[in-house]
């Protein structure tokens, strides 16, 4: 049975969006999405449970062996990504049938669960194929789902928010198309695993050249790296709230994870940091986006937008940590994955929580919310402590990790330079707790109630999450670890 995990994994969720159909009541179709997804999940443990005690799952479909046949190949960098996409996707749909009564009319909320499962399809495929077309064509299930689950949100921006994201996504769908192609031209393969061996070859032509080029920056493009990052604020902000919780905790990382897997592994890396220049590349663009992103989250009014833009300062961090092209630093990379994947998820929860009981998430709504919804308001403030990398939280021992990287390399002024954005981080989520906490309702305004508890209960398993983890390093560390060190050829 463990043999045929790898397809079931994306197998799952694929035939539970149409079955969704069949289902009349909403109710229903939101626990029958809630299982699918909790399925994935089981799955995801035993993959990972398997991968670290007995090494990588090939799985052929069909018979077909690989180059002729797709594989599927599950390591320990991917089958981590596997976790953190299905345990995210099924904690945040706990909160999912409660956040749509509000955001999106209930003859829509079979359509909004079949373009979740489908989104959710595309990601795991991305993260579980050998195969270089593959992810193109698992990218693009993911992409058009979310560019309709975007458009739902009850405010018309997010129809102009979709349609950024889609001119955006398919430039960046399309370069990463043409630099597969051109892969395919320079080798004869499409599997990943062939394409790792054969380019070394040819590794020197023009075409390869422009091949990587291509990849990196449509892969940049949906990862959000500044300045490729004009299409994410408003997509976070317009989205309906479970929406936004579900791609600002995964999608960048999926984004992230075909970057990792194509420098370290297709083309190599001594190809990718050391032929070519990408080590300063993403150490620049990385900080800039640190002090842009956080600089601009500073002055926005909607809170949706600050931690929207706080997500592009932390995919700065993320990149910081690839370009140091160690394992120190490939193991922040991965860390902070994980680890902002709670943070994030956590925080715009709880502003969905907010959105139900107000109906709006700009700051000035957030005067004295303290008071009325004190469990909420705690989440979203330990949150922001976690993303500012206080101890005991998540945010502190990635960036810690990230911080020795630094140090090891003797990059001292980068290891300055990211405390400093850490201070940015301060401000922002000062002033949301400031308003909330130190200034009283607005005259005329409706008291308001704590979230209803569908809402709390994945909040704070979230919240948890991120102390324990903070506090508890063992599992996060040691798989980070193990999938930075098979990237770099090291066996444990």
């Amino acid at each position: 049975m463990i043999s045929h995990l790898p397809v079931l994994q994306v197998i799952v969720p694929l035939m539970a969006a149409p079955l969704c159909l069949l289902l009349k009541r909403p109710q229903l179709v939101w626990l029958f999405s809630l299982f699918a997804s909790a399925i994935a999940f089981i799955i995801s443990i035993l993959l990972l449970q398997h991968v670290m005690t007995s090494g990588v799952i090939s799985y052929e479909l069909g018979g077909w062996k690989a180059p002729w046949g797709i594989e599927y190949r599950i390591d320990k960098l991917n089958a981590f990504l596997l976790l953190i996409i299905t345990a995210i996707s099924t904690v945040v749909l706990i909160a999912a049938q409660t956040s749509l009564e509000k955001e999106i009319p209930k003859e829509k909320h079979t359509l909004f669960y079949i373009l979740y499962l489908l989104s959710l399809t595309g990601m795991l495929g991305i993260v579980s194929t050998g195969d270089a077309f593959n992810v193109f064509v698992f990218l693009e299930i993911s992409s058009l789902s979310a560019y309709a689950l975007i458009a739902l949100g009850n405010d018309r921006r997010a129809l102009w928010a979709s349609y950024q994201y889609l001119i955006m996504g398919t430039i960046g769908a399309t370069f990463i198309l043409i630099g597969i192609g051109l892969m395919y031209q320079m080798t004869g393969t499409l599997n990943m695993e062939d394409l790792s061996q054969r380019l070394p070859q040819v590794a020197q032509t023009r075409t390869v050249f422009t091949a990587f080029v291509f990849v990196i920056v449509g892969v940049c493009l949906k990862l959000a790296l500044f300045p490729l990052h004009l299409w994410l604020p408003n997509a976070y902000a317009y989205a309906p709230s479970i929406v936004t919780v579900f791609f600002a905790a995964t999608a960048t990382k999926v984004a992230i994870y075909l970057l990792i897997r194509f420098t370290f592994t297709v083309f190599g890396l001594s190809f990718s940091f050391a032929t070519l220049p990408l080590q300063g590349l993403f150490l620049t663009l990385g900080l800039a986006g640190i002090f842009v992103a956080s600089s601009a989250a500073i002055y926005q009014k909607n809170v949706k937008h600050v931690f929207a833009y706080s997500s592009i300062a932390q995919v700065g961090y993320i990149m910081v940590g690839i370009s140091t092209s160690t394992v120190t630093g490939l193991t922040a990379t991965l860390l902070h994955m994980f680890n902002h994947a709670l943070m994030k998820s956590a925080i715009f929860l709880a502003l969905g929580a907010v959105v139900y009981r107000m109906g709006t998430i700009q700051l000035s709504s957030f005067h004295g919310l303290g008071r009325q919804m004190p469990l909420t308001m705690a989440a979203i403030t330990i949150g922001g402590l976690s993303l500012i990398g206080m101890p005991l939280t998540v945010g502190f021992v990635s960036k810690w990790y990230l911080l020795i990287a630094l140090i090891e390399q003797g990059w001292w002024p980068v290891a300055v330079l990211i405390l400093l954005g850490s201070l940015l981080a301060v401000v922002y989520v000062w002033r949301i707790v400031e308003v909330a906490y130190f200034k009283e309702p607005l005259a005329g305004s409706v008291p308001v109630k704590e979230a209803p508890v569908m809402f709390l209960i994945p909040i704070w398993t979230l919240i948890i999450a991120n102390i324990y983890f903070g506090i508890d390093t063992r599992l996060s560390v040691q798989v980070a670890q193990l999938a930075a060190q098979s990237l770099f050829g090291m066996s444990p």
